[in-house]
């Protein structure tokens, strides 16, 4: 493929998706539910907060997160229910300009993949209804494989699975922990701020014009 001379040659480019090209806040849904703004904060600062929801990304069970939560926090089990059913509502619509990236991209015949922290069945609900995904060639989910970012081995499957050298690939991402592990791994890297600035640097690299 085509290269900018400052760069090394990429075979393929790598996506996360939350926050790149995805928006995700826990406001979104529940902000819906909770009225005021100072029992909305307390509540996502403590019983739905992300590092919570980052041992189901991890592959804990939902049921259990959520009775183990209920137990500890009485009185919110109607909130907590709608986390484990409504959580499509987190997810309140695109990152401006990443999908037309992914479908320029895809139109240049560059292989896309991505690696993803998300849970299985979270995933499964969200990816139904979003075709854009049908241009990657594999996507590699955290909940599925109980490794997340900023884990090596999620990374080292990831390159394994996907069929090319880490130093052939560009990793995009908006968490900097998940860009330090992968640039330590020998991945390109992109840390991710907005579509804007992915373009440019794509266009740096030769893969975009």
């Amino acid at each position: 493929m085509s290269v900018f001379p400052d760069f090394a040659p990429v075979e393929a480019v790598v996506f996360d998706v939350g926050r790149v090209l995805v928006e995700w806040d826990m406001r979104a849904l529940f902000g819906s539910l909770i009225a005021d703004s100072a029992e909305l904060d307390w509540f996502l600062a403590n019983v739905v907060t992300e590092a919570w929801h980052f041992e189901h990304d991890a592959g804990r069970d939902l049921d259990e997160m959520v009775a183990a939560r209920k137990a500890e926090y009485p009185g919110h089990d109607r909130l907590l229910d709608a986390y484990a059913i409504r959580f499509c509502e987190t997810i309140p619509g695109n990152v401006p300009g990443s999908h037309e990236i992914v479908r320029e991209l895809a139109e240049r015949a560059i292989p896309l993949f991505a690696i993803t922290n998300f849970a299985s069945a979270f995933w499964r609900d969200y990816r139904s209804g979003e075709p854009l995904f049908d241009l990657f060639g594999d996507i590699v989910v955290s909940g599925d494989e109980k490794i997340v970012k900023p884990d090596a081995r999620i990374f080292d499957l990831a390159a394994a699975r996907f069929g090319h050298k880490p130093a052939a690939m560009l990793f995009i991402d908006d968490n900097a922990a998940n860009i330090a592990a992968a640039r330590a791994l020998g991945w390109q890297v992109h840390h991710f701020r907005d579509a804007d600035g992915l373009r440019a640097d794509l266009a740096r690299r030769g893969l975009l014009p």
